[in-house]
């Protein structure tokens, strides 16, 4: 899928730019991070990886709003930010963002991933990474 068919599909649409809404996001963003966390120290790596995940997704979001996007998919949120902002947010951190999103899903749905803590304490070091780029390109 590409970034036409997102918006063609209507996995992506036109708003009017939301500072709140963004604001809000990142918040949620902060809060799920501070989960993600949380389930780190308890060893609970399957929910520190849905936690972690949801942090990026909210983060990616506020930037959404901020441009004025609904979104209605994660991965049309992945490929929008892969485009529209791939010059002022690390690639290796757009690819974990995308990366994070199979994995939420495995850990959720799959039979085959189980979590390591490794994995989760690499996740919320890309988190912590990606909520900072966000929060400075929007204010």
């Amino acid at each position: 899928m590409n970034l036409g068919e997102c918006f063609r599909k209507r996995f992506l649409r036109k708003i009017r730019p939301d500072k709140d809404k963004s604001l809000r996001s990142i918040e949620i963003a902060e809060n799920k991070l501070e989960k993600a966390r949380v389930a780190l120290s308890e060893n609970l790596f399957d929910m520190c990886i849905v936690f972690g995940y949801t942090a990026m997704f909210h983060a990616a979001r506020a930037i959404l709003y901020r441009d004025g996007i609904q979104e209605k998919s994660h991965l049309c949120t992945v490929i929008y930010i892969r485009k529209k902002y791939s010059n002022k947010i690390p690639l290796s951190l757009i690819n974990s963002f995308d990366n994070f999103r199979i994995e939420r899903h495995e850990t959720l749905y799959g039979l085959e991933f189980t979590p390591t803590k490794d994995d989760a304490k690499l996740l919320i070091e890309e988190v912590e990474k990606f909520i900072l780029i966000i929060k400075r390109l929007i204010k």
